[in-house]
Order: structure tokens, then C-alpha cells, then sequence
């Protein structure tokens, strides 16, 4: 039986020079700045032969290739083969950012789809701060935050969205960002440089509202006024 296209797994390009692409990944991917790769990426902080996707039994793994600049899963670094999950994202060098789908049927579409209105805002409550948890993409209004968030950023945000006007103490971030074994290690001033590289973010973008409010004592909350 023919698979079709849209059932495959799937590698969505995001922010870097191939923004936009998708491949299908039928059996095995070379990524590398080699023509002869089939993801090509001509840049030269990418190796030659840099990265490989491996169509397995047990699903999708990702293995470096032993790439000057590394490949990264989730913000971790590859050093060993590793099976993809869905929604995962992967960073190639500095250069190129994909999402992993597990098939193109799942894929977020562009922002003007009525589909994917529905799967990012709850129909009937549209929110100026929109996000997709799957892709790990952002928009303010109309535009959509580029380059993506760190992992970091965006794991901050979506505890704050999911919370949206409840106030989030300082104790239940660093455990939603770090991990509960490493919160505790976490000191004050990492948090508010998160904190305050997640605001300039979206102020870029949206200027003159204030998205992310702080409560003394307290925590933070997030303001997601309606479009």
C-alpha cells in the first residue's frame, strides 16, 4: 500500500533560510552545506555532511554527524542518536531551526487557515497573544514572533498563557522551565533575565501593552487582551 504524502513524518522549516519548507522523511535525510545533501542549508557554520534523519521501526532518529557546530533537540545538545517525538524542535548550527511532525496532516498552516485559528485560540475567545504548542510558534495580532523563542522563553509563556490572569509564583516557573531537581538551583537573577528577555520579545512586536505584569509578593500574571 502507497503511503500518502500528507500520513508521512514530516520536518517543517522555521526560522533560517529554508523558512517555510517541508520534507518528507520516506527513508533516510542528510542534512549538510554539500549540494549532494537532500536538505540542503549553504552556509558555512553548517558542516558538509552535518546532520541525519534515520527512518526506523520505532520512528524518526536524529543523529549528528559529528558537525563542528552541533545539532540541538528541545535546546540539548545531540551527541547520540536520538528518536524524534512529535513537536519536537531541532537547531541545526545557529542557522536553521525545523519542527518535527509525525505527519504533514498535523502540521500548523499558515495563520490566515481557519484551522489553525481553531487549534490556537479557543473559538469565540480570539486573544491578541496567540500561540501553538505543537510548533512552538508565536503571534502578536497578526504577526508572528521570528525568530522563535529559546525553549526557555516559550516554556515561561506557556505556563503563563495556560494560567492566563491567575498570578504564577516564582517556585512553579522555575520548576515549569528547569525541571523540579534543578528549580532549586535556579537563583533570582536567571529568572529575571528570562523574564525580562520573554517582555522585549513581545514588545517588539507590540509595544504598547503590556503582556507579562509583575506582583509584588507574589508572581507574575499574564494580560492577553482580545483582538
Amino acid at each position: 500500500m502507497v503511503q500518502k504524502l500528507d500520513d508521512l513524518p514530516t520536518l517543517v522549516a522555521q526560522a533560517g533560510p529554508l523558512s517555510g519548507k517541508r520534507f518528507a522523511l520516506q527513508d533516510n535525510l542528510m542534512i549538510g552545506r554539500d549540494e549532494s545533501c537532500d536538505i540542503h542549508i549553504p552556509d558555512r557554520q553548517i558542516s558538509r555532511y552535518h546532520a541525519r534523519l534515520m527512518a526506523t521501526p520505532d520512528g524518526i532518529l536524529l543523529e549528528d554527524l559529528g558537525s563542528k557546530n552541533g545539532t540541538h533537540r528541545n535546546g540539548h545538545g545531540v551527541f547520540e542518536p536520538v528518536l524524534l517525538s512529535d513537536g519536537d524542535v531541532i537547531q541545526v548550527a545557529l542557522i536553521q531551526q525545523f519542527v518535527f511532525m509525525t505527519s504533514d496532516a498535523t502540521a500548523t498552516m499558515p495563520l490566515d487557515s481557519a484551522e489553525t485559528e481553531i487549534a490556537v485560540v479557543p473559538p469565540g475567545h480570539p486573544r491578541r497573544l496567540r500561540l501553538d504548542k505543537r510548533s512552538r510558534r508565536v503571534w502578536v495580532g497578526k504577526e508572528e514572533l521570528t525568530p522563535p523563542l529559546s525553549v526557555s522563553q516559550f516554556r515561561l509563556l506557556e505556563l503563563l498563557y495556560d494560567r492566563e490572569g491567575r498570578v504564577v509564583d516564582r517556585r512553579e516557573m522555575a520548576a515549569s522551565i528547569w525541571g523540579d531537581a534543578d528549580a532549586a538551583e535556579v537563583s533570582e537573577q536567571a529568572l529575571d533575565a528570562l523574564v525580562r528577555r520573554l517582555r522585549d520579545r513581545l514588545a517588539a512586536l507590540d509595544p504598547l501593552h503590556t503582556y507579562i505584569f509583575t506582583v509584588r509578593g507574589h508572581g507574575l500574571r499574564l494580560d492577553n487582551p482580545p483582538m
